[in-house]
């Protein structure tokens, strides 16, 4: 009998697709990587091609397999962009139309129309979340309305709904498990989090049928077992959890009070706040952050749409540099006196604004701005948009934590984390393992297979690389952050006004 002392990690996320081999240490030993198109039909309008994430995901798994000898991994993880949303056939398996990403607007008519119909409180209450094409429903709304046949084909059960995790668990297993996990279901806002059920109410209200939906389970537990000819093993899928949950899990935030926040294409702060589903008066979700054997917590999450992803429009869009860690030394090059802001609202203003109109400018320009400080005023504004959540946490009445933990790629540049730490004036913990989205999952599975003897032994895994304190006076943190509440409330002027703010 072979000593299985791995498991297999599937991180599904907006830009990419990788899969990570962890001793259940939590030590990464192997990992592949393959870059995901994104798709834009239309302004605001963000898809995926669920065939191009299918084949990513059989490539990376074979590739890490290949590496370390698939005699030797127990489980699989799978972690997921949240929210975006596929709707397949369940006879062929096949997609009917690209997945809606879930930073895609096309949602947003019929989110104003239900607010103005009052229907938010209700929403709110059950789900914990605000009324945003954000979330699931409004996506799986337009898929039923706008794909030919598709409502009929839906009411008759010929199709499945399934976030990413449900749709790469569907054709792991061969079309035989249609399931997610507890911290997927919360952000669709048709899960009632109190009840812990798809709500037959807020399923009328969006006009989605209970035949789409999958069954919802704990984050940790077989789920079903991956088919040979996929990734060419058979390996129990034994944990899932959403990306921003699974940070949760792989930074051992797991008692009530401590905090971390994940720098990827978004920024995402999660603050575990225990048995207690506390509701926010400040425009942030309460969401469910796990439920790992007999834990089960909630959290309260701010969640910024744009974070590293405009580190990618100024490489991409722009071609301002050639590769995303030259922003360190340029950030350091800038003019300490620049007063430049970037305001990146490429697809609306999340938490704690919530302003889907709102769309991205940059201003403050100077005869003498150049390629540094746009690039510093780009980093900067995930450090601002950090402290617009830690200042509605606050004044929800949480308690102020002692440190805050991060993760995803932007946390290995340490120019932003030192930037981060002067702006809360916090200290900010980085991980030895910044990748805590896949290990998150990978910490599930071994819980769901006994490879991990409980979640004491997560929290002991858990070692930090290095500690950033804050250095920068208050005076100029207060000046520094009052210049970027100016810009945000310019931009949303505009987008009031019709208006779309090109710089100042």
């Amino acid at each position: 009998m072979p000593n299985r002392d791995l498991i297999l990690a599937i991180d599904q996320g907006t830009t990419s697709t990788r899969a990570i081999a962890f001793t259940t240490a939590g030590d990464a030993v192997a990992t592949a990587q393959r870059a995901l198109p994104q798709i834009f039909p239309a302004d605001g309008w963000v898809e995926h091609d669920p065939e191009e994430i299918w084949a990513a995901t059989i490539e990376v798994c074979r590739k890490v397999l290949g590496e370390v000898g698939p005699e030797r991994s127990g489980a699989i993880g799978i972690t997921n962009q949240r929210e975006t949303a596929v709707i397949w056939d369940r006879k062929t398996g096949k997609p009917i139309h690209n997945a809606i990403v879930w930073q895609d607007r096309r949602g947003a008519p019929l989110c104003r129309k239900l607010i103005a119909e009052g229907c938010e409180p209700e929403v709110q209450a059950k789900t914990g979340l605000l009324i945003d094409s954000y979330f699931s429903a409004t996506k799986i709304a337009w898929l039923l309305e706008n794909v030919a046949g598709a409502r009929d084909r839906a009411e008759k059960g010929e199709l499945a709904f399934g976030t990413i995790d449900s749709f790469l668990l569907w054709r792991l297993s061969g079309g035989k498990a249609h399931a997610t996990d507890i911290t997927n279901a919360s952000r669709t806002m048709l899960f009632d989090i109190h009840k812990r059920r798809w709500d037959p109410d807020l399923l009328k209200l969006f006009g989605v049928p209970a035949a789409l939906l999958p069954e919802v389970r704990p984050n940790a537990g077989v789920f079903a077992t991956s088919e040979a000819a996929g990734i060419g093993v058979a390996l129990p899928v034994a944990g899932m959890a959403g990306d921003q949950q699974a940070a949760v899990i792989g930074q051992a935030c797991l008692k009530p009070g401590m905090i971390k926040s994940t720098y990827g294409t978004g920024c995402f702060a999660l603050l575990n706040t225990g048995t207690e589903a506390r509701p926010s008066k400040n425009r942030l979700l309460t969401t469910i952050a796990y439920q790992l054997s007999d834990r089960f917590a909630y959290a309260v999450e701010g969640s910024i749409f744009v974070a590293g992803a405009a580190v990618q429009w100024l490489r991409d869009g722009l071609k301002l540099f050639q590769e995303a860690g030259e922003t360190d030394t340029l950030a350091k090059s800038a003019s300490n006196t620049s007063n430049v802001y970037l305001v990146p609202a490429f697809t609306g203003l999340g938490a704690p604004y919530w302003d889907p109109e709102a769309r991205g400018a940059l201003l403050g320009l100077t005869r003498d701005t150049g390629i540094a400080e746009v690039v510093r005023s780009a980093l900067e504004a995930v450090c601002y948009q950090t402290q617009d959540l830690m200042a509605a946490m606050s004044a929800d009445g949480g308690t102020r934590p002692t440190s805050l933990r991060v993760d995803g790629g932007m946390a290995r540049n340490d120019w932003v984390l030192q930037f981060l730490a002067d702006i809360l004036q916090l200290p900010v913990e980085r991980p030895h393992v910044t990748e805590t989205t896949a290990l998150g999952a990978a910490f599930c599975a071994g819980l769901g297979t006994g490879m991990i003897a409980d979640v004491g032994a997560i929290e002991a895994a858990w070692r930090p690389d290095r500690r950033f304190e804050p250095k920068m006076s208050s005076a100029e943190r207060d000046r520094r952050y009052a210049g970027w509440q100016d810009a945000v409330r310019r931009i949303r002027q505009g987008a009031n006004q019709g208006a779309k703010p090109s710089g100042t």
